[in-house]
């Protein structure tokens, strides 16, 4: 039987045989990325007759990484298998690319009628005298829609805009006018940043886009207490770790004089707030890496994925500097709802802050192609630092107890105080900041609870 359907080379259409032809596939695909894009068929001849192509269950996985590990920068059509004349074929549909010139193979490809040419030196330069800087966030993803765009998400940060800047904007119940105002939209279709703000569902567009956090017993990351992976939009994910740090860290009482009670946090609550807003603003987007909260019984980190933008050091950031935010649109839109301040003075607030409570300066570091924040727990320059937390009456004899004892287990505090094993795990959750437990994990059972270094 012949073949129903002809597919024609062009300027813009390519025609592939077989998968096994992936250097010729690379360079189309860097040839169309540098041009105004196109789609590959595999699975059909230069004829235009399909032939087909075997799609085995990782073949498609097989293939994107070999796009992603051979372009620079990195380039991710999208690719979908499809059937014509009952035979099966690989459709590749490339964009064009916002930054150029796009390699593969550490070559430049350039589109020339229905072939591809190596690109001159001069065409390279020329490329990049053209080429805007590039930014993650001002990308428009494939098939982008404003469909996908959530109004009550909308609506509610132009709500706090107004109220943390007086910020208003004209025509505030168009949801295009709004992401236009924003620099969110380009042609009708949202940008990436609009999607992770505002979207319905973000992480189909940058699964990437999670914040991972994780209780530790102990001061290794080996064994969960508790561990939670925030989703939704990125101004929301700020809120939730808050929620979570606060579940899992100490957090008393003041009397203030006012009406309302002041929350003390064994770690400063604005500090932690300024440093998970950076991880989650000023992240690099590219890698694939979630922003991660990690508590341990002596610290708190915060780990953002890539490194320092260039001319930003580690030891710059404990001095007076700029603002230099990786992500342009999605920083604006922190500033409007008071996230952040756009004047470089964040991480020197951190420092001030934990100064302030009375806790030893914060270490930044780069690990693991992460910037990480540290947060020390009561100790300071070796000083025993007295905590803000009140202790209940059961809490005061338990701590009597282990002074006069060294140690004690669950069962002995049960024992001794005449309450419920539950009871007694309830009232030790809130001092882990005065003890530790000893053991080889959560659930041994020779575990016993001992003073913290500087608790005395």
């Amino acid at each position: 039987m012949r073949n129903r359907h002809i597919i024609k080379e062009s300027e813009r259409v390519e025609l592939k045989r077989s998968l096994s032809e992936h250097k010729e596939i690379l360079e189309t695909i860097s040839a169309f990325s540098n041009a105004s894009g196109g789609t590959i068929y595999v699975g059909i001849d230069p004829s235009g007759h399909t032939v087909g192509v075997v799609i085995g269950a990782r073949t498609m996985e097989h293939l994107a990484n070999e796009i992603k590990q051979n372009t620079d920068p990195k380039v991710f059509p999208s690719i979908e298998s499809q059937s014509i004349d009952g035979k099966q074929i690989v459709r590749i549909a490339v964009q064009e690319f916002p930054m150029k010139p796009v390699w593969a193979f550490d070559k430049v490809f350039i589109r020339v009628g229905r072939s591809n040419q190596r690109a001159s030196a001069e065409k390279i330069r020329e490329f990049l005298r053209e080429s805007l800087p590039f930014r993650w966030d001002h990308q428009i993803p494939p098939k982008a829609s404003l469909s996908e765009i959530d109004v009550r998400q909308v609506q509610s940060f132009l709500r706090r805009a107004k109220e943390e800047r007086n910020a208003f904007f004209e025509g505030s119940k168009q949801v295009s006018t709004v992401l236009s105002r924003l620099r969110l939209q380009k042609n009708g279709k949202p940008t990436l940043a609009a999607i992770l703000l505002f979207g319905k569902d973000p992480q189909s567009r940058a699964i990437q886009a999670q914040v991972r956090c994780g209780r530790f017993i102990g001061t290794e990351p080996v064994d969960f207490a508790d561990m939670k992976v925030f989703q939704g939009t990125i101004i929301d994910q700020v809120r939730e770790a808050l929620d979570f740090i606060q579940r899992h860290i100490n957090v008393g009482a003041r009397i203030t004089g006012k009406p309302e009670r002041e929350d003390v946090w064994e770690y400063p609550k604005e500090a932690l707030r300024e440093a998970i807003v950076n991880a989650v603003c000023h992240r690099d987007y590219e890698d694939p890496g979630n922003v991660q909260v990690r508590i341990f019984d002596d610290r708190l980190e915060v780990w953002s994925p890539g490194v320092l933008p260039p001319g930003v050091t580690v030891e710059s950031l404990q001095q007076e500097h700029g603002s230099k935010p990786r992500n342009g649109l999605i920083a604006d839109c922190f500033y409007l709802v008071k996230y952040i301040e756009q004047w470089g003075t964040g991480t020197n607030r951190i420092i001030s802050l934990c100064k302030e409570a009375g806790l030893k300066a914060p270490q930044f570091s780069q690990r693991a192609g992460s910037f990480v924040i540290t947060f020390w727990r009561t100790k300071s320059r070796g000083k025993t630092v007295k905590s803000a937390i009140t202790l209940g009456q059961t809490q005061e004899s338990i701590l009597s107890y282990i002074k006069e004892h060294g140690a004690a287990s669950t069962a002995e505090l049960e024992n001794h105080l005449g309450i419920s094993a539950r009871a007694v795990r309830k009232n030790l959750a809130g001092m882990r900041h005065l003890l530790k437990r000893t053991g080889k994990s959560a659930n041994d059972p020779t575990g016993r609870y001992v003073l913290l270094e500087g608790s005395d």
